[in-house]
C-alpha cells in the first residue's frame, strides 16, 4: 500500500493550530501509515503545541508585519526570503503529496514554494473575510476549503468547498455537565458565564470583566475566566469559590459542556465550536488582526441573530446593558441556539479530509 506524505502549515494562535492537528488526527484514523509534518513558524506556540501531539515540526523564521515602526519590519523581506529558501529544502527533501495550509505567518512560503514546485495544496481559509497571502495562493490551489458562504469574492468558484472549519473532537463527545463543572471546582448547581480572550488572553476583555465583578455577584453566576497564560498571574487574585480564573483551556469538551453563556474573541475556531455546541455568546472581535476579519467573523453571526456583538472601542458603554438584557432573557439565548444550530458543520473535518483525499486521486 502507498505511503502518501503530508505537510500541514499552521501556527500563530489556537485557531490556526487546532484545526491542522484535527485533520492531521483523521488521516491517521483512515490511512495509519500515512506520515505527517508540521511546518511553523519559530518561536510561536505551534513549536511547543505540535511535538505534544507526537507530531514533527519544523520551524520557520518568518514572523508577521507589525502596525508601527519597528526593527522587525525592517528585517521582514530578510525572514521572508530565508523562510521561502529554508521551504524550498523542505520540500525537497520530504516530497510531500500535499500541501495543507490552516493559517499562520508559515503557510505563505511553504504554500507558495509547493505551488512553484508542482506540489497540490489546500488552504483551509477559516475566516468570512480572506487575507491578501490567501488570495493570492488560491489563484493556483488545488481546492480551497472556506466556512462561510458567498467566498467566491475571493476565490475562484471552481476551486471552493464549502466544508466549515474543523474542531477539536472531543469538544462534541456526550459528557455529564456535572462532571464538566466539577472539573473547574464549580458549583454544579449555579449557572456559568465563560470569559476567553483566545489562546493567548485579551488585555481589553480581562479589564472590562474585572470592573463588573459585581454585575457577575448581582447575576448569581459562577465565571470561568480563562485570562490567558501572559495575564495569569495578574488576574489570580480575584479567584474565589464563584470565580475560577485559568490561563489556558486543556479541557476544551469540559469548558463548552459546563459554560451558558460565553464572552469571548471572534475567531474562526471559536466561532466554529460556538456553532457546534450551540452556546450563546457575546463576542468582541480583535481590532488588531489582518483584514479585520474577527469582525466579519462576527457579524456573519450578528445578523443571523446567533449572537450579540460589541466592538472593542464600545466595550466600556455596552458591555453591562448587553449582557443583562441576554442572560435575563431565556428567549434570547434559546433563539441564539437555534440560528446557532442551523450555522454548525459538524463534519467539516471529515469534509476537508474528503477534499484532500480527492486532491490526491
Amino acid at each position: 500500500m502507498k505511503t502518501n506524505k503530508y505537510i500541514f502549515s499552521c501556527g500563530g494562535t489556537g485557531g490556526h493550530i487546532f484545526p491542522a492537528v484535527s485533520l492531521a488526527k483523521q488521516i491517521q484514523k483512515e490511512y495509519p501509515n500515512a506520515e505527517i509534518l508540521f511546518v511553523g513558524s519559530n518561536g510561536k506556540m505551534e513549536m511547543n503545541k505540535i511535538p505534544e501531539f507526537g507530531y514533527k515540526i519544523i520551524g520557520l523564521p518568518i514572523d508577521g508585519l507589525k502596525r508601527k515602526i519597528t526593527l522587525s519590519n525592517f528585517i521582514f523581506p530578510f525572514r521572508l526570503l530565508i523562510s521561502l529558501i529554508k521551504s524550498l529544502f523542505i520540500l525537497i527533501d520530504y516530497k510531500p503529496n500535499v500541501v495543507v495550509g490552516t493559517g499562520g505567518y508559515a503557510s505563505g512560503p511553504i504554500l507558495f514554494i509547493a505551488q512553484i514546485l508542482g506540489y497540490p495544496t489546500l488552504i483551509q481559509e477559516q475566516n468570512s473575510y480572506a487575507g491578501i497571502t490567501n488570495k493570492i495562493l488560491g489563484k493556483r490551489a488545488s481546492k480551497i476549503a472556506v466556512a462561510y458562504p458567498n467566498m467566491e469574492r475571493f476565490f475562484p468558484k471552481n476551486k471552493i468547498v464549502f466544508t466549515g472549519n474543523p474542531i477539536r473532537g472531543d469538544i462534541l463527545l456526550k459528557i455529564d455537565k456535572t462532571k464538566a463543572k466539577l472539573h473547574f471546582d464549580l458549583d454544579p448547581n449555579l449557572p456559568v458565564i465563560g470569559i476567553s480572550g483566545g489562546s493567548q488572553g485579551a488585555r481589553k476583555i480581562n479589564t472590562v470583566i474585572e470592573k463588573n465583578l459585581n454585575l457577575f455577584k448581582k447575576l448569581n453566576v459562577q465565571i470561568l475566566w480563562q485570562c490567558g497564560v501572559a495575564y495569569y498571574d495578574f488576574y489570580k487574585k480575584n479567584q474565589n469559590t464563584k470565580i475560577k480564573v485559568i490561563p489556558f483551556v486543556k479541557r476544551i469538551d469540559f469548558w463548552y459542556k459546563s459554560i451558558d453563556l460565553l464572552i469571548s474573541r471572534s475567531g474562526a475556531s471559536t466561532v466554529s465550536e460556538i456553532c457546534s455546541t450551540q452556546t450563546p455568546s457575546i463576542l468582541i472581535p480583535s481590532p488588531n488582526v489582518t483584514a479585520n476579519h474577527q469582525f466579519h467573523n462576527a457579524m456573519v453571526l450578528y445578523k443571523q441573530k446567533a449572537s450579540y456583538l460589541i466592538e472593542e472601542k464600545n466595550i466600556d458603554n455596552q458591555f453591562k446593558s448587553t449582557l443583562e438584557k441576554i442572560w435575563l432573557s431565556d428567549k434570547i439565548k434559546n433563539q441564539m441556539k437555534y440560528e446557532l444550530k442551523k450555522l454548525s458543520k459538524p463534519n467539516s473535518t471529515k469534509e476537508i479530509t474528503n477534499c484532500i483525499k480527492d486532491i490526491l486521486n
